[in-house]
């Protein structure tokens, strides 16, 4: 300090007078530097965020490793310039790369284990059915790698041929029978070789049902004692009728769309999956999409698509994403304080579904699955299936069933029976009680539609899924005409030898009124739910996406799963969504539709008789 004072008293007023302008220039040029290294450090950041959001940049996003991404996923990164980054909320399917450490979802009939808890389910419920005595009812969902062809029972089938058509009037243009027959044929290797309608070159292996089970022979026998014709292929020529059903089932294990086409593509260098990774919104500049935000490990992470994000979470989890990010009715969003990016009402509208029943009936005789329920005998068919994949546990059961017309009129089959020779009790959630065999009969067209809306802002809540089941005079009518005709099936002599009680509906069961009882008690999903983002014209305003799968009102989003349906199909949905993901991946690449005009498709004689 002193020697500053003695400094300033030894200047002159004239090298003062230099030091200070010396001074004030030296700090001009040094804030001038400052400036400019300011800017550049600007320039440096944001270059650096630019190269760190190109690191973190694909040209597409698929959202939801399910039964549609997995095969985008392998579709879209054939072309090795393509990248694609697949985000799962739920975790792989396999343990330590291992199938058999994870035999409850590879071992066929061990399909129920995953229905009875969250590890890889959603596990969802519906609001209380007003119509259905106010039952709530339980939805599973896969929340895995393969999705629900992770959790279902394997039943391949893909429909009737005039489901498409019927698309297509409601404005799907593009989408009738002869543009999508190509491309479930494009999908499958059917074990049995390809024909006009099976493939034998595609990813998803599909068996047929050759059990020698005598309950399955007999329940055959006794539908056509009824007067109903045999089909010897119910994804082919004619579904009408009853025969044996094909199932997405290899060499003894389930073949879900994680098998077929995300195992086979995974070491792609083109191809990144993150399992384990909520996606909580789509990011948008305006209404031009860029990319996700997502939380892995609790942290909130963005990716960003500098072509295409595709949803394909299914016909929940995609509206409900949607609707997080902006896109549904603009007065709903308001009032949960979403800002509007784009006014879509038709976005989680049209919720349809198949709902089913068990008629059940007590065999004479032992041999149902009954005993093979026991833990020693659950212990011996694990072992086999661990062993060789062979055996009970090789199969779901689930090998016959039919489809036939509920009156006459009806041009194409509207109900559909699945055969098991077992009992099966709250979704396999309770132990078999008896030596019992059953079917799964429900209608396939049914007039009940639902919505589902957000609960909340908190991507983590499920939303309020309202199915609105049995709301309409003919669904209830439908539901009679199942009970009605399943008990004339199982009153018939080739099941004479094996015939007990009836467990349910029960032989006190006989009025109208009385079945309807019934079926408000004990009706149930099949697990089918769909149409929540319906495809069809822009003109249209209840439509959510385009017959090209892009989302109307925004760019560079499109929605590719069972959410787009039109209008559901008259059978499981499994084969269909696998269809309209392997002809989404060609619209996607810009490819022209693969279409085979003429393929002959079976009618009834006369629609003047029910069968």
């Amino acid at each position: 300090m002193s020697y500053l004072i003695k400094g300033v008293k030894r200047c002159s007023p004239v090298s003062q007078m230099s030091k200070v302008t010396g001074s004030l220039f030296k700090a001009h040029t040094l804030k001038n530097i400052l400036g400019i290294n300011e800017q550049q450090l600007k320039i440096s950041r944001a270059s650096s965020q630019l190269s760190s959001e190109k690191a973190n940049s694909y040209n597409y996003v698929i959202v939801g490793a399910g039964s549609a991404g997995c095969v985008l996923a392998n579709r879209l990164t054939e072309d090795p310039l393509s990248t694609v980054l697949l985000l799962e909320a739920g975790p792989k399917d396999t343990l330590l790369g291992s199938k058999r450490l994870m035999w409850k979802i590879h071992m066929p009939a061990a399909l129920t284990y995953n229905l009875c808890d969250d590890k890889y389910n959603w596990y969802y419920h519906t609001t209380s059915q007003k119509h259905m005595d106010n039952r709530v009812m339980y939805w599973p969902r896969g929340r895995v790698w393969g999705g629900s062809s992770s959790l279902n029972a394997m039943v391949y089938i893909r429909g009737h041929a005039e489901d498409y058509n019927r698309w297509s009037r409601e404005g799907a243009t593009g989408w009738d029978y002869e543009h999508c027959l190509p491309y479930f044929k494009k999908a499958q290797t059917h074990e049995l070789g390809p024909n006009q309608y099976r493939g034998g070159s595609g990813p998803l292996h599909v068996s047929r049902g050759k059990t020698n089970h005598p309950l399955h022979q007999a329940f055959l026998e006794a539908t056509q004692q009824a007067g109903y014709p045999f089909t010897d292929d119910m994804n082919g020529y004619q579904q009408e009728g009853f025969g044996w059903m094909d199932m997405t089932v290899h060499q003894g294990q389930r073949w879900s769309t994680a098998s077929a086409y995300l195992r086979p593509a995974i070491s792609r260098p083109n191809l990144s999956v993150a399992e384990k990774t909520l996606v909580t919104k789509i990011l948008f500049q305006g209404t031009k999409c860029i990319g996700v935000e997502y939380v892995k490990n609790g942290q909130t992470r963005k990716v960003f698509a500098n072509k295409e994000v595709i949803l394909s979470s299914g016909a929940i989890n995609s509206p409900q994403l949607l609707m997080l990010s902006g896109i549904g009715n603009a007065d709903d969003l308001k009032k949960l304080g979403i800002p509007v990016v784009c006014h879509l009402p038709g976005v989680g509208q049209n919720l349809q579904d198949h709902l089913e029943v068990y008629v059940q009936q007590k065999c004479t005789k032992p041999i149902t699955l009954y005993s093979a329920q026991k833990p020693l005998n659950m212990m011996r068919i694990g072992l086999e299936w661990l062993w060789k994949f062979t055996g009970e546990g090789a199969t779901a059961h689930l090998e016959s069933g039919g489809f036939i017309r509920s009156e006459p009129g009806v041009p194409h089959p509207d109900i559909q029976f699945h055969f098991l020779p077992s009992q099966v009790i709250d979704h396999g959630r309770v132990a078999s009680m008896m030596e019992a065999y059953q079917v799964h009969v429900g209608p396939m067209r049914s007039t009940s539609v639902g919505w589902l809306k957000l609960k909340s802002t908190d991507p983590s809540d499920h939303p309020i899924i309202e199915p609105n089941y049995l709301s309409t005079e003919r669904d209830v009518w439908e539901f009679r005409q199942c009970v009605k005709l399943t008990r004339e099936i199982f009153a018939q002599k080739a099941l004479e030898k094996f015939c007990g009680p009836e467990i349910q509906p029960g032989s006190h069961v006989q009025s109208d009124k009385e079945i309807d009882a019934f079926i408000r008690q004990k009706a149930d999903s099949a697990y089918h739910p769909s149409c929540t983002c319906k495809m069809g014209q822009p003109s249209d305003s209840t439509a959510v996406v385009d017959p090209q799968t892009k989302v109307i009102g925004v760019e560079n989003l499109r929605v590719v799963d069972a959410s787009i349906m039109p209008s559901v199909v008259s059978g499981n949905l499994n084969a269909p969504t696998i269809m309209i993901a392997e002809k989404a991946a060609d619209i996607i690449k810009g490819l022209p539709s693969l279409q085979e005009k003429n393929v002959p498709v079976y009618k009834p004689k006369t629609l003047e008789t029910q069968r």
